[in-house]
C-alpha cells in the first residue's frame, strides 16, 4: 500500500505510456527479424535447401518472439481500453487481414516441407512471404494512420463510433509509412540472416539488406518531410490535468501545423529518438557492407527502436487523435485505466516481464549458432 501511494495516477499514466513503447519496441526488433526474414524468402533462396536454410533460422523462436505482440495488446486492452476500443473496432478489417496473415506463417511452417512436390512448397514459401510481408506492412499503416489522425467521436457516456472505412486506411503517408516498415525490417531479417546462415544466402543476405537499409534511411526521411509541410499535428488547448479523471470530453484540442515537431522544439533530447533512427540505420548499411554481423544486427535494432520511439515523442500527449473533433482525441492524461488497475498491472509486470527477458535470452544461447545445412539435408534432427 506504501508503494500505491508514493506512485500517483499521473505517474503511472505516464509509467504505461512507456511500458507500451517498450512492448511496441520489443515486439518490432525481436518479431521484427521473423517478419523481415518471411519477407526475403522468395528473393533470397534459390533452391529448396537454401530455402530451408533461411526457415531454420527463425522457426526454433518465431514463436516466442510473438510473445511481444501478446503483450503489446494486452496492455492496451488493459491500460488504455478507449485506445483499444477505437483501434480493434475502426481497424477491423485491417486487423483481420494481420491474424489471418499472422496465423498463415505458423500452419506454413509446420506444413511446408511435409510433402516434396515441388508446386507444394512454392505455395507455402509464398504463404510465408505473405506471413511476413503483410504485418510488416499493416502495423506501419497503422502507424501512419494514427499520426494522420482516426475518424471517430466519443459520445457523452463515452460511447464510441468510428466513421472510416478500410480504404481510407491506405493513404498515400500511411502507406509511406507501411513501405518503411516492410524496408527497415527486411534490413533487420537480412541482418539476422547474416548471422544465422553461410555461402550465397548470406551474401544475397548482404546485399539485400544493405540495399533496405538505404531505403529505409530514405523512407524515413520523406516521412519526416511529410510531417512538416503536410501533415496536421495536434496540441492541447485547454489546462492539462495528469491526473484527471479518463474522459476526453473534459479538455479542448486543436488542429495545428507542424505541431507533431512541437515536443523536438520544446524538448530537445527527444531528437535523440530519430537521430537513433537515422545513425542506426546508416550504420546497418556500413556495418553490412563490412560484414560486421553482430554489429549490424545491433544497429538495426537501434535504428527500429529510434523510429518507433520518434513517433511516441512526436505525438505526446496524444496517443490516438480524431480527424472529425480534435476534443474526442485520446491522450495519455485522459484515457487510462483507473489508478488501481494500473498500479496492480505494473506490479504484475515488474514480476513477469524479468521472467520472459530471462527466458528469451536462455533461448537464444541455447539456439545460436548458424543453421546446419548437412543437418537439414539429410534429416539427422528436427528440420523445418
Amino acid at each position: 500500500m506504501i508503494l500505491h501511494e508514493l506512485l500517483n495516477y499521473d505517474t503511472l499514466r505516464l509509467i504505461w505510456w512507456v511500458l507500451l513503447g517498450v512492448l511496441l519496441v520489443g515486439f518490432a526488433v525481436m518479431g521484427g527479424f521473423d517478419l523481415g526474414t518471411g519477407a526475403l524468402l522468395p528473393f533470397i533462396a534459390r533452391t529448396d535447401t537454401e530455402r530451408r536454410v533461411v526457415i531454420n533460422a527463425v522457426g526454433p523462436t518465431w514463436e516466442g518472439n510473438q510473445v511481444w505482440l501478446i503483450l503489446g495488446g494486452g496492455a492496451i486492452f488493459a491500460a488504455w481500453p478507449q485506445l483499444y476500443a477505437v483501434s480493434f473496432s475502426g481497424f477491423y478489417l485491417a486487423m483481420f487481414l494481420l491474424l489471418v496473415a499472422l496465423i498463415v506463417r505458423p500452419v506454413a511452417f509446420k506444413y511446408r516441407s511435409k510433402r516434396a512436390s515441388q508446386t507444394w512448397r512454392q505455395t507455402w514459401d509464398w504463404l510465408l512471404f505473405f506471413g511476413g510481408f503483410v504485418p510488416a506492412l499493416l502495423c506501419g499503416v497503422a502507424v501512419g494512420n494514427v499520426l494522420l489522425g482516426v475518424p471517430f467521436r466519443l459520445t457523452p457516456e463515452m460511447y464510441i463510433f468510428y466513421e472510416g472505412s478500410f480504404f481510407d486506411l491506405l493513404n498515400p503517408f500511411a502507406l509511406l509509412c507501411g513501405l518503411l516498415s516492410v524496408s527497415m525490417l527486411v534490413a533487420h531479417g537480412a541482418a539476422w540472416l547474416r548471422i544465422k546462415t553461410e555461402g550465397a544466402v548470406a551474401e544475397r543476405a548482404r546485399v539485400l539488406g544493405s540495399a533496405s537499409a538505404l531505403v529505409s534511411i530514405a523512407l524515413y526521411a520523406a516521412a519526416g518531410v511529410a510531417l512538416w509541410y503536410g501533415v496536421q499535428g495536434y496540441t492541447i488547448t485547454s489546462p492539462i490535468d495528469p491526473s484527471g479523471p479518463s474522459n476526453p470530453l473534459f479538455k479542448s484540442a486543436a488542429v495545428a501545423p507542424g505541431a507533431w515537431l512541437q515536443n523536438y522544439r520544446q524538448h530537445g533530447w527527444t531528437m535523440l529518438a530519430p537521430a537513433a533512427g537515422f545513425v542506426g540505420l546508416l550504420l546497418a548499411f556500413v556495418l553490412m557492407r563490412a560484414r560486421r554481423d553482430i554489429a549490424t544486427i545491433l544497429a538495426t535494432s537501434l535504428g527500429i527502436s529510434g523510429i518507433v520511439i520518434s513517433v511516441g515523442a512526436s505525438m505526446f500527449p496524444f496517443i490516438l487523435p480524431s480527424t472529425l473533433d480534435p476534443r474526442f482525441s485520446l491522450t495519455v492524461w485522459d484515457s487510462s485505466s483507473s489508478h488501481l488497475t494500473l498500479f496492480i498491472m505494473l506490479v504484475c509486470t515488474l514480476i513477469f516481464m524479468p521472467l520472459i527477458i530471462a527466458y528469451t535470452a536462455w533461448v537464444y544461447r541455447v539456439l545460436w549458432g548458424k543453421v546446419d545445412v548437412k543437418a537439414i539435408e539429410n534429416g539427422s534432427h528436427h528440420a523445418y
